[in-house]
């Protein structure tokens, strides 16, 4: 039986997403747990399931758009099922598609088949929303869907290069052109992928020629004095959440120096053998969980009734991504082992930088670890990451004169630096847990205990 298709509440108390990309065309058969759609909410994009295999019939909304939870997305029907009047269908299901804005103003119009929203808005050159003109945008939909080449047959103009959403946005963020890519997604669209393996080989290209750098990939190409470069999703969320923090969240930060040649001495001995890689971060992540776990008064963070203390200890991690900084969390990471710690880590890490994340993986966690020791940034601070109730960051460890005993000495040392939010924990609690990070960091087989 033919059935409408609404968007999931991909995380708590989320109100709509964007459809990022349908990852079927119309028509197409599915089974039960195959990805039928890309959706993006503020810092990750999630596929979304089939619940059990049908076709899929018509889709409603178009890549691009942002729809309320709930709303219909797409019109799909059963195994060998014949649906002989699509729009009655929709009527009878209530199935006209949902109001919605375009999130992204290089957004397609919807697909060939769909009813256009009306209300759908797009940038004019004044730079103020307009109505979009319901008969062009049908027309542009009939042209984009059409085979390469019909668009200018049509018009008279070049035909149009079809991509998705987050694909535009990653060649802007990436001073590249549409122009330059070859598509390999359906009928030729140009999709994430095909934007990350072109960065890939420009990069390649500029190590093996170092005196002709390409455009750099963190700054898009200037054709004036200066331009705006409009804010993505994620970059509103980030900015919105730490205006947050340092607004509503009182916080103060407690610097810690911890010798760390046995802590070196250690990873080289795990990673003498054949399994995964251990970094020096996947041990500072298991020190802060034990740590965590012998001041159990830190696993905590403040909601408007009560201090809620957590049994078991998750830690986010900061991963620095082509579209800004994600968080994701490590869970129950007081009882796991270094290598379990580092596999997963290294999972979430990747997936982080493919923006392949699903949303449950962002939330939670009472404390995150920032650590910029990788660029040779000795110290710094961290923003809080709401509501977790701390944030640890971590710098290079290097070499440096200490005292040892009465004499002078050279260790390797590093700095760390504790910003905790001052409403579920005072500064007596904050330096209980530092001396307890610090103790691990000293005698690192107790990390392993």
């Amino acid at each position: 039986m033919a059935r409408l298709l609404r968007m999931p509440e991909v995380a708590a108390n989320t109100l709509e997403a964007t459809l990022s990309e349908w990852l079927l065309t119309e028509d197409a058969e599915f089974a039960d747990g195959d990805a039928i759609a890309t959706v993006e909410t503020d810092k990750a994009a999630v596929e979304v399931p089939a619940d059990g295999a049908g076709v899929l019939v018509r889709t409603l909304v178009g890549p691009g758009t942002t729809v309320a939870v709930g709303a219909p997305m797409a019109l799909i029907a059963s195994p060998g099922e014949t649906v002989a009047d699509v729009d009655a269908t929709l009527a009878e299901l209530g199935g006209t598609a949902a109001p919605a804005t375009v999130d992204d103003p290089d957004a397609p119009a919807p697909l060939a088949g769909q009813t256009p929203p009306t209300d759908v808005t797009g940038p004019t050159d004044a730079g103020q929303p307009q109505p979009a003109a319901p008969a062009a945008a049908a027309q542009e939909a009939r042209l984009e869907a059409a085979p390469p080449g019909a668009a200018a047959a049509a018009n008279g103009t070049p035909p149009r290069i079809m991509s998705s959403p987050l694909a535009r946005r990653l060649v802007r963020e990436h001073g590249l052109r549409l122009e330059d890519l070859t598509g390999t997604g359906p009928g030729g669209r140009i999709v994430r992928d095909d934007v990350r393996r072109a960065v890939a080989e420009r990069e390649e290209a500029n190590a093996s020629s170092p005196s002709e750098p390409g455009p750099r990939p963190d700054r898009p190409q200037r054709t004036a004095e200066w331009e705006d470069v409009p804010h993505t999703r994620m970059r509103r969320a980030i900015a919105g959440r730490l205006a947050e923090s340092n607004r509503d969240a009182p916080h103060f930060a407690i610097r810690g120096t911890a010798r760390v040649d046995d802590l070196l001495a250690l990873r080289a001995r795990l990673n003498a053998g054949d399994g995964r890689r251990i970094t020096v971060n996947d041990l500072v992540v298991a020190a802060v969980a034990r740590s965590h776990a012998r001041v159990p008064e830190m696993n905590v963070v403040w909601t408007p009734d009560a201090v809620r203390r957590y049994a078991a200890v998750d830690v986010g991690i900061a991963v620095a991504t082509d579209r800004g900084l994600v968080t994701p969390v490590l869970r129950g990471v007081e009882t796991r082992s270094v290598s379990s710690i580092a596999r997963d880590a290294a999972d979430l890490t990747e997936r982080a930088r493919a923006g392949a994340l699903r949303q449950d993986e962002l939330e939670g966690g009472t404390i995150t670890v920032s650590n910029l020791g990788g660029y040779g940034i000795e110290e710094f601070t961290a923003v809080l990451n709401p509501p977790q109730a701390a944030i640890l960051a971590v710098g290079a460890a290097r070499k440096e004169a200490v005292v040892d005993g009465d004499a002078l000495a050279v260790a390797t040392v590093l700095h760390v630096t504790l910003t905790v939010d001052h409403r579920p924990v005072d500064g007596a609690l904050a330096a209980r847990w530092m001396a307890a990070f610090i103790a691990l960091l000293e005698d690192p087989l107790r990390i392993l205990a």
